[in-house]
C-alpha cells in the first residue's frame, strides 16, 4: 500500500487518528528513540510515503517560544561519548549529526529522557525545544530518502514541572496541528 503523506506521532493521546481527515495515514510510534526507528522503519516500508509529518509535543528551552512549531533541524541531545566524539554526535558513525526538515525555523533535541532541568548546552546549541522521537523518525527518513518536516506544540518549561504539565497539556495542540495539516494538504 503507498500512501502521499505520513503522520508518525507518539501517542494517540497527542493526536487521535478519528481527527484525521479521509485518507490520511498516521502511525503511532510509542516514547524513545528506539520505539520511533522501528515505526518509522516498518511505516516507510509498508507505505512508502512521499512524505512524513511528525507530530509531537515537546518542551521548551528557549523562554521565547510557545504554541506550535515547525521544526528545521533536529540533533541528539544525549549522545554523550566525551572523549571519543562531541556531545551529540555518534563516534565511529559515517551518519550525519543533525538532520534538516523541508521547512521551518526552529532547532529540536531529541532524547530519551524528560528533560527536568536547565542544561547548558542545549542554548550553546540554540536548542528551543525537546522531545524524545524526532532524530530517531529524521534518521530512518534520512536514510530511506524520503523528505519530512515536524511540528512540536510546547506542553512545558523543561523544568521540576514538566511531567505534571505535559499530562495535563498533552492533548492540546492538536487543533493547532490539523490546521496546519490542512495546509500542508492544499500544497
Amino acid at each position: 500500500m503507498k500512501t502521499e503523506l505520513l503522520i508518525i506521532t507518539a501517542l494517540e493521546s497527542e493526536l487521535k487518528r478519528t481527527a484525521l481527515p479521509h485518507g490520511v495515514e498516521i502511525v503511532y510510534s510509542g516514547i524513545g528513540k528506539i520505539n520511533a526507528t522501528l515505526t518509522a522503519l516498518k511505516a516507510i516500508q509498508e507505505l512508502q510515503p512521499t512524505r512524513i509529518l511528525n507530530f509531537g509535543t515537546a518542551g521548551k528551552v528557549n523562554p521565547q517560544v510557545h504554541g506550535l512549531l515547525e521544526i528545521a533541524k533536529v540533533i541528539q541531545r544525549d549522545m554523550q561519548t566525551e572523549p571519543l566524539a562531541p556531545r551529540g554526535h555518534t563516534p565511529f558513525c559515517p551518519l550525519p549529526y543533525e538532520y534538516f526538515s523541508l521547512s521551518g525555523e526552529h532547532i529540536c533535541g531529541t532524547g530519551d529522557s524528560f528533560v527536568t532541568a536547565h542544561d547548558p548546552w542545549l542554548h550553546e546549541q540554540k536548542v528551543d525545544v525537546v522531545d524524545m522521537e524526532l532524530f530517531a523518525i529524521a534518521t530512518v527518513a534520512h536514510q530511506l530518502g524520503v523528505p519530512w518536516q515536524s511540528f512540536k506544540y510546547i506542553t512545558d518549561d523543561a523544568n521540576e514541572n514538566s511531567g505534571n504539565e505535559w499530562q495535563e497539556k498533552v492533548n492540546h495542540g492538536e487543533m493547532l496541528f490539523l490546521e496546519k495539516l490542512a495546509d500542508v494538504l492544499k500544497s
